[in-house]
């Protein structure tokens, strides 16, 4: 079993599966809903709550957060709530200064002014924070971080020098990876319409807006003001190796598909009940015809696929 020391001391390093916020703009029904699904029937051990990409999707669905938070805590689940990951004005700062005077809750900090609000108290660095190196991941950790979401586009021996720091690991394994995220709204551009009035049409594309290159290829996702990848990430093949290098979370970002599904084929997974070809297997009935991908890990072009060989 991976071990990680920590201290002077050896810990055993124990498995957990969480699940990301929801990026996309869901209705406040399906929103709150899918939650309550999560609590009663998908085995993760940690859930993300929270509004990441626009602050102006948060009202729809405020009213139901903490009816959804207490349902987690009481299924037993560790409740995150996360930050936004652009701030650009003081209502959304204030928003954020909010969100980390919650004293019993934790937080995941995807913003620096975020950071800058929770320095010194336990919260978790998400991955729009470029954590890049080890000099970095021990500022955070000095501060108070006990987590840090790994960035997506690290490759595999970046992911083993942080883990060299002590400080816990979590990395997306499941989803489509964020790339970006912009002051402009995409996908409101994209209907002629200006951000002020964007009418809410990221509400359109459940699971993000497919981006096309010139040539008819699938390439990107736009979920308002995100650049999304079009593939999912599947690191199933790579569990074990991440759990080597000292990854202790694997997260699972929502999209609209069967997310208890998704969630107990990892959760069999990592408890060794399939292997990794059967879980991919088993993914890719559940993702229709969106590919995977897995590039950044092997430190190839992040769109790159390697299928498990066992």
């Amino acid at each position: 079993m991976p071990t990680k020391r920590r201290g002077g001391k050896v810990e055993i390093m124990t498995a957990k599966l969480t699940l990301g916020p929801v990026l996309f703009n869901w209705s406040a029904e399906c929103w709150r809903d899918f939650y309550f699904e999560i609590t009663d029937e998908a085995p993760v051990e940690v859930v993300y709550l929270g509004e990441v990409v626009c602050s102006k999707r948060l009202p729809f669905y405020a009213e139901h957060i903490l009816e959804v938070a207490e349902r987690l805590t009481a299924a037993g689940k560790e409740v995150v709530f996360s930050s936004l990951a652009l701030v650009m004005n003081n209502r959304e700062l204030e928003g954020v200064s909010e969100l980390a005077e919650q004293a019993d809750s934790l937080v995941e900090a995807n913003d620096l002014s975020a950071i800058s609000y929770l320095s010194g108290e336990p919260h978790i660095v998400g991955p729009y924070i470029s954590t890049y190196n080890e000099g970095t991941a021990n500022f955070f950790a000095e501060r108070g971080a006990k987590r840090i979401v790994l960035p997506p586009e690290l490759a595999a021996r970046t992911i083993g020098e942080l883990a060299k720091t002590g400080v816990d690991l979590e990395g997306q394994v499941f989803g489509r990876l964020p790339l970006a995220i912009s002051a402009r709204c995409y996908h409101a551009r994209s209907r002629n319409l200006h951000k002020d009035n964007c009418q809410f049409v990221c509400g359109e594309d459940l699971d993000g807006m497919k981006l096309t290159t010139v040539d008819g290829k699938d390439f990107l996702a736009v979920n308002g003001t995100q650049t999304l990848s079009h593939n999912y990430c599947n690191l199933a093949g790579e569990l074990s190796t991440l759990r080597e290098l000292g990854v202790s979370h694997f997260r699972l970002s929502p999209q609209a598909v069967d997310m208890v599904a998704v969630a107990e084929c990892f959760r069999a997974l990592l408890d060794g009940k399939i292997d990794a070809r059967e879980a991919t297997a088993r993914l890719s009935d559940l993702v229709d015809d969106v590919p995977f991908a897995d590039g950044f890990f092997h430190d190839q072009a992040g769109v790159d696929w390697t299928p498990a060989e066992l």
